[in-house]
């Protein structure tokens, strides 16, 4: 790791919640990696979708897809960071949002589709060469 410049690893607790995020890796490509409880998954490439914003970097990935009842998605909110150093401390949040589905389309469903629970994230961002 050099000092300065634009960080590429994100790595981010909350409560029960381990994720780790690098928008490049030893492929060239972005992975993700999401821990909480016995439960790990490892995202890279074509699922993780992104989108930037006024508000920062949307990087999303599905978590959970249970056919005909829901699918759940877990969208981290980053912030641009320049490095003060090797690594540069930063707060995030994590936005689970479960998309309530139905085998017969979304008018089968009754009330709101999309239910959300944001957790609070402490991070630390580093630069990492590959």
């Amino acid at each position: 790791m050099v000092q300065g410049g634009i960080a590429n690893r994100f790595i981010m607790r909350g409560k029960g919640l381990n994720i780790t995020y690098e928008t490049t890796s030893f492929s060239g490509q972005p992975q993700l990696i999401y821990e909480r409880g016995e439960s790990s998954l490892t995202f890279r490439a074509k699922d993780i979708r992104q989108s930037n914003s006024e508000i920062g970097q949307q990087v999303t990935v599905t978590v959970e897809q249970i056919p005909d009842n829901h699918i759940t998605t877990l969208t981290l909110l980053l912030p641009a960071v320049n490095l003060e150093g090797n690594e540069t401390p930063f707060r995030s949040i994590a936005i689970f949002t479960n998309h309530r589905t139905s085998i017969g389309g979304p008018g089968m469903v009754k009330g709101a589709l999309q239910t959300y629970q944001v957790e609070d994230l402490a991070g630390m961002a580093t630069k990492v060469f590959f």
